[in-house]
């Protein structure tokens, strides 16, 4: 796991560098962790001239249903469902594919580690695939593009009872297909 760990440092370093400036992304999270909701996630994406501009950022290199493993996952921290700045090019990317391709469908699999109940973890689970689905929509996706579902805790990623583990289960899988 260390060079998972390692592999995915130099992929957020990566991606952080090719920001332009700092995230638009908020989410009211305060009634998250008590289990209640009073805001959704809101975002704005990557100002104008900002990463997914063009070049190597651009296509299917980040997004697509061609994209690599590790850009059609995107994770979260400890019950929150807020997308982390790290993730904004990886969304632009397949934001602008979707809207290239209105043909092409995304299902966006929420879910979550194994702490909490389990219907907590499906409304978690649900919350997740929603922020990334507004963030999909404002990066030019069509609602009729894209479907949620939530997997709760009931589809690990890696089996384990640590961080790291849980770490990697707290997600929303982008899949494409019908």
């Amino acid at each position: 796991m260390t060079i998972l760990k390692s592999f995915a440092a130099l992929l957020t370093v990566a991606l952080l560098a090719a920001c332009a400036g700092p995230s638009k992304s908020t989410v009211d999270e305060n009634a998250a962790a008590a289990g209640t909701q009073t805001g959704g996630a809101v975002s704005s994406g990557v100002s104008e001239g900002g990463a997914g501009q063009g070049g190597a950022l651009g296509g299917s290199a980040l997004g697509g249903p061609g994209a690599a493993q590790e850009n059609r996952v995107i994770y979260f921290e400890f019950d929150r469902f807020d997308v982390k700045s790290e993730y904004n090019a990886v969304l632009q990317a397949h934001g602008k594919y979707l809207s290239a391709n209105p043909g092409s469908k995304v299902r966006l699999e929420g879910h979550a580690d194994e702490r909490g109940s389990r219907e907590y973890n499906i409304g978690l689970g649900e919350k997740r695939a929603q922020a990334v689905r507004n963030v999909l929509l404002l990066q030019g996706a069509a609602s009729d593009q894209l479907a949620t579902v939530s997997f709760g805790e009931e589809r690990p990623a890696v089996t384990g009872e640590d961080e790291e583990a849980w770490a990697l289960n707290r997600r929303v899988e982008i899949v494409y297909g019908p």
